[in-house]
């Protein structure tokens, strides 16, 4: 089961076009943005005002909360100040629990939002073996309640959407096919099913979670589902409860981003716990390096009919050797490691100075890269490095230091000397590299027991073919430990290109561990592109150390811990889980949001969700140690796992009964002193 033909070079995914008002979706139509207002759906002026700095901002579709039939009165006035204002974007209700309010609101609406976990069945956290019978029947329920508004919609020209999401699958789903991506997609599938039947295909689809592994393997199972059933529906793509800041956007950026290069994704929206505003600028940056990333059509001549490694629907790691680098090691079952250039070596003030910022007393030992390495671009830079090499060790910084070098820049017995100091070696090469350059190196390195990184460059989409198959000949012939990179020209595939490598490996049994490199034009990039392109790798279980490069060192370093934090592979602080403000949000999120932050954000390794409403929390709490979920106005229910343990606490003391939940189970330590 395929959810794309070439998973080395994808193309965009093959959807019919469907109409939301003036915003054609799906098909050729360029990838569209959207977002949702955060005032109460019966504040006109506040909403109204507020989707007007959407569209102002590039918005194209906006979605408003419609919790129950009194809300959907609000729409004509809502619709009627937008006429009066100028705005002109398509409007989306968002419905949960609600068949009736749905029917209201899509006579004022361009689409309505459904989620099938609570549209008709609900969710009690209750186990039940249901029998085929019992199944069908329940279905056949579902069909009752969502048909009406299939008829009305066709008559009326309006769009629906059935948007999945991973915390409030219902109980029924849970029970047959579990908290899973299977279950997220059968949920959605039951519901295409009835419109199909009715011959209705105006209908958008999305799978939205908190973890972003889960979301990318929900979206691509979708589209193989779909596929092998005939169906052709655009998808909307987010992931929900992303959070705020730097955070929230690097883990949009790696669920968006990681579909993106798939071919996968029609419209997007990127889910912050801040003023919505501060999403489109987001959105449309991620579209715009993805598209730049794709001009013109990805094309080859070469055969890339190469059985993959990965399962795209489930997370397992790719097995690799472990190369011990001054005794810590890469690969294995070690969290990926964080490598960070440096740069070229100046002076040895310079450089001591350097590494004392990256790596030393002030900078917290989770957020201290693993490896530290240096370009040696001539012979004489190799004096320098030595006696900055001799001072660390001398003063007993806890970093390992590598060099970059270019092989025909340097005369054997040269490198020889420099490779008995260095932790390890960086060799730049290319597919039409001379072998003879090559074993020189690979003697000087095994002569002085040094482990060597391959860099091998990739110059075209024409050579990913030879590049890997280089780079599978150079680990064979390698005589001591051998790590493997790959360096893009402009215009290549590098997800593609990684997912080739690991491929050609595996065919010939090799488990070298993979270091995942990403050079960046500026911080943007650096912040979006390194997420969606490296964290499409890391969601696939490929890569065992990563490197960002173009910022400034230690930006480049916190890039770095950012991503493998919203990947879950490696959590260097506390994970928070919160969800973007709406209208059924009961405290002010973002102030709260950060405040908890500001109290809890030290404890590395707990998992906290802030959840505005219950329409997600318990759900998206799955994997969350605790959770801090708006239950009245200025009232909060607080969880433990799902369980809730506190109702109604006066918002007031909220924080402090967190607080001391987080003890009583164990997991709190006080935060680090302030350096003075």
């Amino acid at each position: 089961m395929k959810y794309c033909p070439n998973p080395y070079l994808p193309r965009r995914r093959m959807t019919r076009t469907v109409h939301v008002g003036d915003v054609a979706v799906g098909g050729d139509e360029p990838i569209r943005v959207q977002s949702m207002t955060t005032p109460a759906t019966g504040d006109l002026q506040a909403t109204v005002e507020q989707m007007q700095r959407l569209a102002d901002a590039g918005c194209e579709i906006v979605r408003v909360t419609v919790p129950t039939v009194t809300d959907a009165g609000y729409l004509p006035g809502i619709k009627a100040e937008m006429r009066r204002r100028g705005v002109r974007m398509p409007v989306v209700a968002d419905i949960h629990f609600s068949p009736a309010a749905a029917m209201a609101s899509v006579e004022h609406v361009e689409k309505v939002r459904v989620n099938p976990g609570n549209y008709v069945d609900s969710k009690r956290f209750e186990q039940r073996e249901y029998t085929d019978a019992e199944y069908a029947a329940e279905v056949e329920r579902i069909a009752v309640r969502f048909l009406p508004l299939v008829d009305r919609a066709r008559e009326l020209g309006v769009a629906i959407r059935v948007g999945t999401n991973h915390g409030s699958l219902s109980d029924r789903i849970m029970n047959r096919f579990g908290d899973s991506p299977a279950g997220m997609v059968e949920s959605a599938m039951e519901f295409l099913r009835i419109a199909r039947d009715r011959g209705f295909h105006d209908l958008v689809l999305s799978m939205k979670s908190s973890n972003p592994t889960v979301m990318i393997q929900a979206y691509r199972l979708l589209a193989a589902r779909m596929d092998d059933e005939g169906m052709d529906y655009p998808f909307h793509l987010g992931v929900t409860e992303a959070g705020e800041g730097e955070d929230g956007r690097v883990k949009s950026a790696v669920g968006i981003g990681s579909l993106l290069e798939d071919g996968i994704g029609d419209t997007i929206r990127v889910s912050l716990t801040e003023d919505p505003v501060a999403e489109i600028s987001v959105a449309r940056e991620l579209v715009a390096q993805h598209e730049r990333a794709r001009q013109g059509a990805w094309s080859t001549t070469a055969d890339l009919s190469v059985p993959e490694l990965r399962d795209p629907y489930r997370y397992a790691r790719r097995s690799s050797s472990e190369v011990e680098l001054q005794g810590t090691a890469w690969g294995g079952d070690r969290p990926p490691q964080v490598e960070v250039l440096v740069g070229q070596v100046s002076t040895p003030t310079e450089a001591i100075d350097q590494v004392r910022t990256l790596v030393g007393a002030g900078v917290p030992e989770e957020t201290r890269p693993d490896l530290l390495e240096w370009d040696l671009v001539a012979p004489a830079s190799a004096d320098t490095w030595s006696e900055v090499f001799d001072t660390l060790q001398s003063e007993g910084f806890p970093v390992r230091l590598s060099l970059r070098l270019d092989p025909a820049a340097w005369s054997a017995s040269r490198s020889g000397a420099v490779a008995r100091k260095a932790h390890r070696l960086t060799l730049r090469c290319s597919p039409q590299q001379d072998p003879r350059d090559l074993d020189a190196w690979m003697q000087a390195a095994a002569a002085a027991s040094t482990p060597i990184l391959w860099e091998m460059e990739v110059p075209s989409v024409d050579q990913m073919f030879a590049a890997a198959d280089a780079a599978v000949r150079l680990v064979q012939g390698s005589r001591t430990g051998a790590l493997l990179a790959l360096r893009m020209a402009p215009g290549v595939p590098l997800v593609g290109a990684y997912r080739l490598l690991a491929a050609r490996l595996f065919a010939a049994r090799q488990e070298t561990p993979l270091v995942l490199l990403h050079a960046s034009h500026d911080d943007k990039e650096a912040q979006l592109a390194s997420a969606a392109l490296l964290g499409s790798l890391l969601c696939d279980g490929l890569g065992d150390a990563v490197r960002i490069e173009g910022p400034a060192p230690a930006r480049a370093a916190q890039l770095c811990f950012t991503l493998l934090q919203g990947t879950r592979l490696r959590l260097s602080r506390t994970e928070f889980i919160s969800c973007p403000s709406c209208g059924r949000t009961l405290f002010d999120l973002e102030s709260t949001t950060q405040r908890i932050k500001e109290k809890t954000g030290h404890l590395k390794g707990v998992k906290i969700a802030i959840m505005g409403c219950i329409v997600n929390g318990p759900g998206e709490m799955a994997d969350a140690d605790f959770g801090y979920v708006g239950g009245a106005p200025d009232k909060v229910n607080l969880f433990v796992g799902q369980l809730m343990v506190a109702r109604h606490v006066p918002a007031a003391q909220a924080d402090d009964r967190l607080i001391d939940l987080i003890k009583q189970h164990g997991k709190w330590v006080d935060p680090p002193a302030l350096a003075m």
